[in-house]
């Protein structure tokens, strides 16, 4: 804490005293507080105090600009005061208020003496245009003001869209991790699954295998039952032959049997024959007597030559006979032999036959098994195809989908740190813009106060014009000026407040 004190005396023995006091506080603190006290006084020779200025402003971290107090002191007959003016805006901000005040003064002060001519009222002069001026500087101060505060709101805006942009990053992170780990476990799958497709490849080049053996086995098995068939049509030709052999044969036996009938006839016929005429002979020759008389004495006896040609007829018959028999019977048993022959033959062939139809049966059912099974290996190699292709469908689908995933999150996160960069590129021009905007008040606020204590009269206190007041280049607090005075100041705060100037001029009689 501070203070300081002056004293200024003129001519006519007036004197006129000020005095002011300013307090720092650390600039941690982020709040501030402004006070002011104002009072009228009343001339006399033995008023002590004719009045006082207060002005008090705390300033922390965020304002380090100068502060001004400055007060003027009039006569106790007339009184001059103006009514605050003050903005107030969250974040980086700016105040100022201007008032009229004057109270008692405190005990620190010492009594003065009035100069009577410093009580006279003042031809001030002011022009007309300073306050269409002013007014049209605090409209433009509030449009700027407005903007300040919906450039802070944005930009709050842009700071929590960054926080949900960090937290979206930070997610697809994870999840960008969490695809890392899928993807060993689809290769894994996607191997497995050709690792199946590879053994199945294997038992269906073994399945080939055994099918191509089973139809060489199958076509060896039909080569020797169509060979089979050839044997049959074949035996069976023969069969037909040697029955027509046997039919010729069994003819032809009729035939000599009839033959032999036939002949058999013919010589009992003849030997009939034979006999009546012998018989017949003998009777004529019973009956005639013949002399007859040769001369080789030579007699015919022809029961010598009937015999001898019935011998001969009936030799003749019988190796005719026999023979026929013989060849007969040799025909026979050829015959019969061909055909016990032809019988076995046919029996076997029969057997064989049903061998091979048995042979056959099975193959067939053996052959439809084979193609059953066949058409389930098959089935299940597409199915198992089908599944590996639709499985590894699903698995690039999949990997397609995040890896598009992946792309339009980069590409998002592209997109929102150029946002973001933009944001920031906006915020330091902001940032550049309030620098601005904070360094054009400041210096309004010095041409204001230095227009207004040039305009009231006063004197320069650490280089500035004051009369009857004071000047801080720091955050101050200066009470107690006499009659009226004027203060400005500066801070953050979270809202926005305008209060409008008035002035009032009073005249005491």
């Amino acid at each position: 804490m501070s203070c300081r004190s002056y004293r200024i005396s003129s001519g006519g023995g007036g004197v006129q005293s000020f005095s002011s006091c300013s307090a720092v506080i650390p600039r941690s603190i982020k709040q501030y507080s402004f006070s002011t006290v104002s009072s009228r006084g009343g001339g006399g020779v033995g008023y002590r105090g004719l009045g006082y200025f207060g002005s008090r402003s705390l300033s922390g971290v965020a304002s380090g600009k100068p502060r001004m107090a400055v007060g003027s002191c009039r006569s106790a007959r007339y009184g001059y005061g103006n009514a605050g003016l003050a903005y107030d805006y969250g974040g980086a901000g700016f105040g100022y208020r201007v008032g009229g005040i004057c109270g008692p003064c405190p005990p620190t002060i010492t009594p003065v003496q009035v100069n009577p001519l410093l009580l006279q009222p003042l031809n001030l002069e002011i022009d007309p245009n300073v306050q269409s001026v002013k007014y049209q500087e605090k409209e433009q101060i509030k449009c700027l003001n407005n903007k300040f505060a919906s450039f802070i709101d944005k930009v709050r805006f842009l700071e929590q869209q960054n926080k949900v942009l960090e937290t979206k990053w930070s997610f697809l992170r994870e999840q960008k991790h969490y695809q890392n780990n899928m993807e060993p476990m689809f290769e894994a799958y996607i191997g497995n699954l050709k690792r199946k497709l590879e053994n199945l490849g294997c038992d269906r080049a073994t399945l080939e295998t055994e099918l191509n053996n089973m139809k060489d086995i199958l076509e060896d098995y039909k080569r020797k039952y169509e060979e089979e068939c050839n044997r049959r049509t074949c035996a069976e030709n023969e069969f037909v032959v040697l029955k027509k052999d046997v039919d010729c044969a069994y003819m032809n036996k009729a035939e000599l049997e009839v033959k032999v009938e036939s002949l058999i006839d013919e010589i009992t016929f003849l030997r009939r024959m034979y006999e009546e005429e012998i018989a017949y002979l003998q009777a004529s020759i019973l009956d005639t007597s013949v002399i007859v008389q040769m001369d080789n004495s030579r007699g015919l006896n022809m029961d010598d030559i009937i015999a001898d040609v019935k011998a001969q007829y009936e030799d003749i018959a019988n190796r005719s006979r026999a023979e026929a028999e013989s060849w007969y019977q040799c025909k026979y048993e050829e015959l019969k032999v061909t055909a016990s022959k032809h019988c076995d033959n046919l029996h076997s062939t029969r057997n064989e036959i049903m061998e091979l139809n048995r042979v056959i049966q099975r193959l067939h059912g053996e052959l439809e098994n084979v193609k059953a099974q066949r058409c389930k290996l098959e089935g299940a190699i597409a199915e198992a195809e089908e599944q590996g292709e639709m499985a590894l469908k699903d698995a690039k689908c999949k990997l397609a989908d995040l890896e598009a995933a992946l792309t339009k999150a980069k590409q998002d996160l592209t997109c929102q740190l150029r946002e973001y960069q933009e944001l920031m590129n906006v915020k330091l021009a902001l940032d550049i813009e309030i620098a601005t905007y904070r360094k054009l008040l400041e210096g309004e606020e010095s041409r204001w106060v230095h227009s207004t204590i040039l305009s009231q009269g006063g004197v320069v206190c650490d280089g500035s014009p004051c009369f009857g007041g004071s000047y801080s280049s720091s955050n101050v607090c200066a009470p107690c000026v006499p009659t009226g005075g004027y203060s400005t100041s500066s801070g953050r705060s979270s809202k926005v407040k305008c209060v409008s100037t008035t002035s009032s001029y009073r005249t005491k009689y």
